[in-house]
């Protein structure tokens, strides 16, 4: 049986951990060298991907809210719902970006 430590090493890393681990390993080797050898690696990059999923979906409900894309919208112009969404999901993702996977 896996403990949690297990748990997580066996989940693969989403899109924000695998750029962050670029990002380390290219711009702060010395700082990804350290923490991969401690076993610190893998932990940080879940927790940054676990970071940036949260902000991420904090703003798209906020722009949602702010700019009244909603279930009513998404009913009488699905079309609309939808570029609407992907447009707020890109916006928070630049600055997730920005401000937790490349800082």
């Amino acid at each position: 049986m896996l403990d949690g430590a297990e748990e997580l090493e066996e989940m693969p890393l989403g899109k924000c951990g695998m750029l962050r681990e670029t990002f380390l390993e290219d711009h702060h080797h010395g700082t990804y060298t350290s923490m991969l050898l401690t076993g610190r690696l893998y932990l940080h990059l879940r927790e940054i991907d676990r970071q940036a999923q949260e902000q991420v979906d904090r703003m798209v409900a906020d722009l949602k809210k702010r700019n009244g894309v909603d279930e009513a919208m998404k009913a009488r112009d699905q079309m609309r719902w939808v570029q609407a969404v992907n447009s707020f999901t890109a916006q928070a993702e630049q600055v997730v970006l920005a401000e937790i996977v490349y800082k």
